[in-house]
């Protein structure tokens, strides 16, 4: 047992918890003051139903030896209820209960990146049910193919293992995975009320708010990206590298984009073009060097800026932006490994760019959109079937009064309710029917 690398995946899953408010606070500044509360709510119900799924049979089939040998889904059998993750294996270099605390938050985060694109009009019992059932249809079966390496007797995921396609935390699985699910449950969901081609029903209601939790996902990410090199060793220094190169010029490329286009730079386009970097570099971080990273965080920043926009042109409405960045920028970093690999990074691999030919570039492809095209199909038939049964949608009047008050009984800011001077405030007993 490797003392350092186990103090490592520590510190890192410590981090990538951190990643939770992050995100939290990230989609509630931007969302309208009435809403915040909901956005909140999303963020952290998924991740704590996510977390209860993941110990019974969520781990066992993502890192399960795969059923039939096809790479398709681990035995859920193998580790239910994390059977077995408890015992000390002298032969293992870290813990395999850190391991899996550590994956769980990949699963979690995930999950609850998808909730920024359907903000301000559904349910949160069907949010809630529409998660635990995504997850165990859609994630489980694609964190199997990205991130189940075969080891000894064991067979892992077709993606990784037969296909030979690099995503080294997540592009594929994560991000591409949540954005086209994103897609999938704004098409059957509709448009906010007052959704126009001016920037959409509501406008950011805290953008320091935004810029903190971007900030707070940053942070969190040099855990998430490098910790997913499973040691404390030079691949984790040189992803951490990249980490941050890459979200350094992703928010200047997004930033020049806005400037060109708008004639103004904001903190919104600050805060979204590094995020838009974190999810463009997160598949690449250990096969590019620092120059291929800040290459690839530019394109990354400059391509999700004229992204966002698409939304208007085709009338879909993703209220935060969750396909213009994650289904976008996770496309652009899987494919862009393939032109920017180079064998001297971690991975060993060399792209189009370094004399490595078309070969990679295919795989990468390959693995992108197949992971989209599951996704957004299984998502959809999901979301149509709880539509049909339970109702995603709330009714019009809590749209328009606000999902914080009508769905939770809560509202953010005691500004909303303002008292008349000299009047006592109403003090309750009980929360508002």
């Amino acid at each position: 047992m490797d003392t350092g690398s186990t103090a490592w995946m520590l510190a890192s899953t410590a981090l990538v918890c951190l990643m939770v408010p992050g995100l939290a606070l990230f989609y509630g500044g931007m969302v309208a003051a009435k809403s915040v509360l909901n956005m909140i709510m999303m963020t952290f119900g998924a991740v704590s139903l996510v977390g209860c799924i993941w110990v019974v049979y969520g781990f066992s089939a993502s890192f399960g030896d795969s059923i039939g040998g096809a790479g398709l889904l681990g035995d859920v059998t193998e580790y239910f209820g994390l059977s077995g993750v408890m015992k000390d294996d002298p032969k293992a270099v870290i813990p395999l209960s850190v391991f899996a605390a550590f994956q769980a938050l990949f699963a979690a985060l995930t999950a609850a990146l998808i909730c920024g694109a359907i903000s301000d009009r559904i349910k949160f019992g069907a949010w809630m049910a529409f998660t635990g059932i995504w997850v165990t249809l859609v994630y489980l079966p694609v964190a199997h193919w990205v991130f189940a390496f075969d080891g000894k007797g064991v067979v892992g995921g077709w993606i990784v293992n037969r296909l030979g396609a690099i995503d080294y935390a997540g592009g594929t699985a994560v991000h591409i995975n949540s954005g086209a699910a994103a897609l999938a449950v704004i098409l059957v969901l509709g448009k906010r009320i007052g959704w126009k081609k001016d920037g959409g029903a509501e406008r950011p209601h805290n953008l320091p708010l935004v810029m903190l939790g971007a900030g707070l996902l940053w942070f969190g990410w040099f855990g998430f990206n490098g910790g997913s090199a499973l040691t404390s060793s030079n691949a984790a220094s040189v992803v951490v590298l990249n980490t941050f190169t890459a979200t350094c010029s992703a928010m200047l490329g997004w930033l020049l984009v806005e400037k060109l286009r708008d004639g103004h730079a904001t903190s919104l386009g600050a805060a979204s073009g590094a995020i838009a970097g974190l999810v463009a570099i997160t598949p690449s971080c250990g096969a590019v060097s620092p120059v291929g990273a800040l290459a690839l965080g530019a394109i990354g920043g400059a391509v999700c800026a004229l992204a966002v926009g698409l939304k208007y042109r085709f009338g879909y409405d993703d209220s935060l932006d969750v396909v213009g960045i994650h289904l976008v920028g996770g496309i652009t970093g899987t494919l862009l490994v393939g032109v920017l690999a180079t064998s001297d990074a971690p991975n060993g691999v060399d792209g189009l760019l370094y004399g490595g030919g078309f070969s990679l570039l295919g795989k990468q492809a390959v693995g992108a959109f197949a992971v989209l095209l599951y996704s957004f199909a299984v998502t959809w038939l999901i979301a149509k079937a709880l539509d049909r049964t339970m109702g995603l949608r709330v009714r019009p009047e809590a749209e328009e009064g606000g999902v914080d008050v009508h769905l939770h009984a809560e509202s953010a800011y005691d500004l909303l309710h303002p008292v008349a001077t000299g009047s006592a405030p109403a003090v309750s007993s009980s929360p508002t029917p």
